[in-house]
This record gives C-alpha cells, sequence and structure tokens, in this order.
C-alpha cells in the first residue's frame, strides 16, 4: 500500500528542491583575525567583537593614533588591534620611536605613564585609568627619599613597574628583561657593590643570584599575579604533563624559578618557545601570555594554570573604542616630576 504521507513528501521535495539547498555557510568579517583568536571567542561572539574591532581601526586613522599591547593583554585585544605589542621594555623603547600623534597604552597606569615620560607632546590615552598595579602601589616617592637616607650613596634601580613619582626619585629604571644588564652597569659606573634594587622584592632576589658580586637591598613589594605560584605547582604540573618545559618570570618567588627550566621577561620566554620550539611548555605567569604565544606557534602544547592579572582585564575593547572616540583618559605628569623621572628611564634605554 502506498504511505500517501511519504508520496506527498517525496512531491513537496521534489517542488521546493532548490528552496531547501543548504545555505551557504555566512561570511566571517574579518576572518583573518578571527582565526588569531578562534580559541578564544566563538563564532557567534565574534559579530560583536569585530564592531568595536572596525570602530577603532577607523579611529586610529582619523586620530593618527597607535594601540601599545602588553603580552598579558586579552587575546581579543593583543591579536586584533594592537599594534605594537611585547613586554615593557620593549613598549619602552617603541614608545620613543613611534609615529603617531596618539597613544593609546593596552596595558596599566605606569606602562601609560612611561609612554608620556617618553612622549612629552603627544597625547597618551588610558581607557581605564583604575587599571593600576599591585607592585607599582606598593612603594612611595616617600619611601624612597626615607631609603636614601638610611642608604647615603647607594645608587636606587627602580622596576618600571612603578608610578613616575617614585621614577623621578631613583637614578635608573629596569624591566625584567634587561635587570642583570643594568645592576651591572650601574654598579661598574657608580664604582659600588651595593645598589637600592626595588621595590619587586622577588625579582631583586633573582638577579642577585646572577650578580653575586653585587649586594642587592630589596624592597618587600610583590605581584599579586606571581607570587600566588609555588614549587608544589611546578611538582604538579610536571607530574601532570609529562615531559613539560617550565619557563618562570622572575617576579615570581625565587623557589619557584628555581624548579623552572628557564626564567626570563615575557619577551625572553616567547623567544625561548620560538628558538627552542619545546613540544610541551607551561609559562608561570600571567596566562593571557600563553594565549598570545601560541597563536604563533600550532605546534607546541601549552599548559594553561591560570593566574589572571585583574588590571589589565579592566582594559577592554570597549573602553579602546571609547578613548579614541572621547580622546580620554589623557595621561598628564607634572612637569618637575616627569623630567626627573625620564631621566631614569632614558638611562635604562641607554644601557645596550
Amino acid at each position: 500500500m502506498l504511505d500517501l504521507n511519504v508520496a506527498a513528501r517525496a512531491e513537496t521535495t521534489e517542488d521546493y528542491a532548490p528552496d531547501l539547498a543548504p545555505a551557504a555557510a555566512p561570511v566571517m568579517p574579518l576572518a583573518h583575525l578571527y582565526e588569531r583568536v578562534s580559541k578564544h571567542v566563538t563564532p557567534a561572539e565574534w559579530p560583536l567583537i569585530v564592531r568595536d574591532v572596525e570602530a577603532i581601526e577607523r579611529l586610529k586613522k582619523q586620530h593618527n593614533a597607535v594601540v601599545l599591547g602588553h603580552n598579558y593583554q586579552a587575546p581579543e585585544i593583543f591579536n586584533t588591534v594592537a599594534d605594537i605589542v611585547g613586554d615593557s621594555l620593549a613598549l619602552a623603547r617603541e614608545a620613543v620611536t613611534v609615529d603617531a600623534d596618539v597613544i593609546v597604552m593596552a596595558g596599566v597606569h605606569f606602562m601609560a605613564e612611561t609612554a608620556k615620560l617618553l612622549n612629552p607632546s603627544k597625547t597618551v590615552l588610558m581607557p581605564d585609568m583604575e587599571a593600576g598595579c599591585s607592585l607599582a602601589e606598593s612603594i612611595t616617592a616617600e619611601d624612597i627619599r626615607l631609603l636614601r637616607r638610611h642608604y647615603p650613596g647607594v645608587p636606587v634601580v627602580t622596576y618600571v613597574n612603578t608610578s613616575a613619582e617614585v621614577k623621578a626619585e631613583s637614578d635608573y629604571c629596569c624591566t625584567s628583561g634587561n635587570a642583570v644588564k643594568v645592576v651591572r652597569a650601574v654598579a661598574k659606573e657608580w664604582g659600588v657593590n651595593r645598589i637600592l634594587m626595588l621595590p619587586d622584592e622577588y625579582l631583586a632576589r633573582n638577579v642577585q643570584k646572577e650578580v653575586p658580586e653585587i649586594e642587592l637591598i630589596a624592597w618587600k613589594g610583590h605581584c599579586e599575579v606571581h607570587e600566588r605560584f609555588t614549587p608544589q605547582d611546578i611538582r604538579d604540573l610536571r607530574e601532570n604533563h609529562p615531559g613539560v618545559v617550565v619557563l618562570a618570570h622572575p617576579e615570581c618567588p625565587p623557589e619557584v624559578v628555581a624548579a623552572a627550566d628557564y626564567a626570563g621577561s615575557t619577551a625572553g620566554m616567547a623567544d625561548y618557545v620560538r628558538d627552542e620550539k619545546p613540544a610541551r611548555v607551561v609559562l608561570i605567569t600571567e596566562c593571557s601570555m600563553a594565549d598570545n604565544v601560541a597563536v604563533n606557534h600550532p605546534d607546541v602544547e601549552f599548559v594553561r594554570p591560570c593566574n589572571l592579572c585583574p588590571h589589565m582585564r579592566r582594559i577592554t575593547l570597549p573602553n579602546i573604542r571609547r578613548a579614541l572616540e572621547t580622546m580620554g583618559h589623557q595621561v598628564e605628569i607634572d612637569p618637575a616630576v616627569a623630567d626627573r623621572a625620564r631621566l631614569a628611564v632614558e638611562r635604562m634605554l641607554a644601557i645596550r
């Protein structure tokens, strides 16, 4: 017996076959950028993100602006609108030569201040003025003045993760990438074997191992992200991920650095992955770093223990867009402070 329902369905399908053909897949806007963030952004989210990305690109051209993105930035910023990316040292160097009237800092406040110090005639925008840093907040200019009275004649090397007021009280700045080089250069130039190295206690203690001939006097400042890592974390990672290569940032406690296979700045860790091509690696630092490095190394397996920096997360595509639309928030530094702080940064940059 003929099933009339089947016959009807067959007839209907035949009559309307062209309409039932599968629709072509929608074209993904800015597909080349989506490919870089596809592991972190769903196809459904991307059209919303694209609106901000396209607006930011238009506004950058309108204002002759560039976006500087730190290695810890969220992938959807780092891999889409950031024109220059890197660690604090790289961003400081690039800020000197950047050909733009406006600089937008996709990072934290001290980085925006450093960009302004090196580009006093340019407009520097901070998308969220509350994007701070636990290290920067751990020490004040008055603390430096008190230390100088307690250690007369001892030069002060200050980590770049500090306010302009603190830099102004310092002799040199340094970053995690050049700290050893700066300490050695200062000791040689000043003819001393004692240096105040502030404010990151762990960075100072890790650098101390590299320069045993120089006494480093440290402060008790810590990064709220890196101080949470422990040697047990490293042991667990090795047990759960056999063969993993462990790269640690020198803001980590010395016991963590000692348990790692390599210690270096974010730029140093990225270079290690590029040059050594480990099959499996873990970056003991802010976890967006692994997301951003992994984009260029699809053949490397990245293990991701996730300690996020809450301050970096305050920077978003919408507030970068808003900063360029409103020209706010503009970073300004008292000229008397800026001149002295700039000297400390420029002394650092002069050391090669």
